[in-house]
């Protein structure tokens, strides 16, 4: 629910600061004084985008704060704790502050509970705490799309809806993959060619291991001079082919060290590691012996290595991908192989898979409809009680469902919706968006309203001037539904009529005034003396006589 509302160099309002109960609170002002500028306020904070125009004429910035109770909101109190944006971070959060400064150059910021967020993310928790519906909204009515998205809205229809997207989906995939198959013709030369390429990959040893080894041996050839040289260099000198062996006078300067060694027991610490030495001086003696044995200047054997390498270059320049990228090339052939020839056969498949998601999307989208006819009969008989309190009788609304063409799959389903009206009784049902009387659908869009909203879990809901176009006892009577919508849902509505301002639990007040050539509105809660004027002025305009005062007074006692 909406606690409290605060706007500052916000179009034309220095500061206002606005607190919201439960129930109906009603919006009033003369023409001009800014009373839409509150729902302006929340279709900003709720993620609308903003230009400099909505900043105060000579302010750097507006800033616009609006904090919300979550007792109510359960699923706003779960997207905070999911992104991490709630105030406490255990979910436990009273509390929901949206904030949003918009700049006089036309940039703007926003945060929730202090943490800046994007304008969709703004949406995204909006969308779950309030909904606004003005006359721009009557608009969308007439879209056919909107109209079937409200239905399927009032019939709860989300978890078919969910059956039936997801059957189109994989009907649409099997669909694509036929197209595509038939769409190759004869490949026959295309196999021939990956086979032949294929094949001289095959004949290749191209893992990673082979590969290296490869490499690795082509370097030990190609410096085996050099490695023999050194091997038999350093087996000369270790061994005593060219002075004495190391290993011989390691042996001798431990024969000295050991003789006196009974004088210093450190010395045996010395001797165990030339001993250690000497251990390990035989063994890479040992380790050369063998590795020069395995060196052999074979130039054979080294052209052999070299045309093998000589050979993978070649292979990637054809294939234009680096050598050690030849296995993932050959294995993507053999993949396409595999289709390609077993394309026809695939086809033959895929023509049975095709007719049974085609099975599968009907009984889903079946059930869908079924719903659908009667969520359209309740919405029907619904609407069609409203909009004769409404001031129409004997006026009619129905919602026609019409099937569709099932060659493709459709992912809302087997049907779409038209909603019919018959404004007067005997007469034909026309289609909503060949209404011409604006009083006559801003009655039935708020018949509408009424009977589809208040079904989810959003809170607050706000109408701005929904009831332009009406007047009299129907007016009482909106202003009664919507009190009633109050009983379970936070309203807000900004109206210019009297008998819809007096059902109203709260009233606020939208004024006027220049100063210093500049014009100012301010916003004021009423009493209940300051209501009796505010409706008094809503009924009789400039003069308020007594007769006038009088008539305000009998609206507000007649509120049940």
């Amino acid at each position: 629910m909406l606690a409290h509302l605060s706007l500052k160099q916000f179009a034309v309002v220095s500061a206002a600061e606005l607190s919201f109960g439960p129930g109906l609170t009603v919006i009033s002002g003369e023409t001009g004084a800014g009373k839409s500028l509150l729902v302006d306020a929340l279709g900003l904070l709720s993620g609308l985008r903003a230009d400099s125009g909505v900043v105060r004429h000579g302010a750097d910035r507006a800033e616009l704060v609006a904090d919300f109770t979550l007792d109510d909101a359960p699923l706003a109190a779960a997207w905070l704790r999911d992104n991490e944006l709630d105030e406490t971070g255990d979910g436990e959060a009273a509390i929901c502050q949206i904030r949003r400064v918009i700049r006089a150059d036309g940039g703007s910021r926003a945060w929730i509970n202090g943490r800046p967020v994007t304008l969709s993310q703004l949406g995204e928790l909006a969308g779950r705490l309030v909904e606004i519906h003005g006359q721009h909204e009557q608009q969308a009515l007439m879209s056919r799309a909107s109209q079937l998205g409200l239905l399927d809205a009032y019939g709860r229809h989300d978890a078919p809806l969910a059956v039936v997207e997801a059957a189109a989906q994989q009907w649409s995939a099997l669909l694509r993959e036929r197209d595509t198959l038939s769409a190759q013709g004869d490949v026959s030369d295309r196999i021939a060619w990956l086979e032949h390429q294929h094949a001289e990959l095959e004949r290749e040893v191209l893992e990673a291991e082979a590969l290296a080894k490869l490499l690795s041996d082509h370097r030990r050839h190609a410096h085996a001079a050099g490695l023999i040289a050194a091997c038999e260099s350093a087996f000369a000198r270790l061994g005593g082919d060219e002075g004495p062996s190391l290993t011989r006078l390691v042996q001798q300067v431990r024969g000295e060290l050991q003789r006196v060694a009974e004088h210093e027991p450190r010395l045996n610490d010395v001797d165990a590691m030339l001993d250690n030495a000497a251990i390990q001086i035989d063994e890479a003696l040992t380790l050369l012996d063998r590795v020069r044995d395995d060196l052999d200047l074979d130039p054979s054997a080294f052209e052999q290595i070299e045309n093998k390498i000589g050979r993978l270059h070649e292979l990637a320049r054809k294939h234009r991908v680096a050598p050690e990228q030849l296995p993932a090339a050959r294995d993507g052939m053999a993949g396409e192989l595999e289709l390609l020839r077993s394309a026809g056969d695939r086809l033959q498949v895929l023509d049975g898979e095709i007719q049974s998601a085609r099975a599968q999307w009907r009984r889903a989208a079946d059930t869908l409809g079924e719903a659908r006819r009667k969520a359209a009969k309740n919405l029907s008989e619904t609407t069609s009680a409203l909009i004769g309190e409404l001031g129409m009788g004997g006026g009619r609304f129905d919602v026609a469902l019409e099937p569709l063409d099932e060659d493709r799959p459709d992912p809302q389903g087997g049907e779409r919706v038209e909603f019919l009206v018959a404004a007067n009784p005997g007469q034909p049902a026309r289609p909503l968006r060949k209404v011409a009387s604006g009083g006559e659908l801003s009655r039935i869009s708020l018949a509408i309203e009424v009977a589809a909203f208040g079904l989810d879990a959003v809170a607050t809901m706000v109408f701005d001037e929904v009831d332009s176009g009406i007047g009299g006892a129907v007016a009482e009577i909106v202003g009664q539904k919507l009190r009633a919508l109050g009983a379970s849902r936070q309203v807000l509505c900004v109206t210019h009529l009297a008998q819809v301002a007096a059902q109203g639990h709260a009233h606020y007040r939208v004024s006027k005034a220049a100063s210093e050539g500049v014009t100012q509105s301010a916003v004021q809660v009423l009493g209940a003396k300051q209501r009796e004027e505010e409706l008094a002025r809503m009924l009789g305009g400039i003069e308020l006589n007594k007769e006038v005062r009088a008539a305000a007074k009998r609206l507000l006692a007649d509120v049940v």
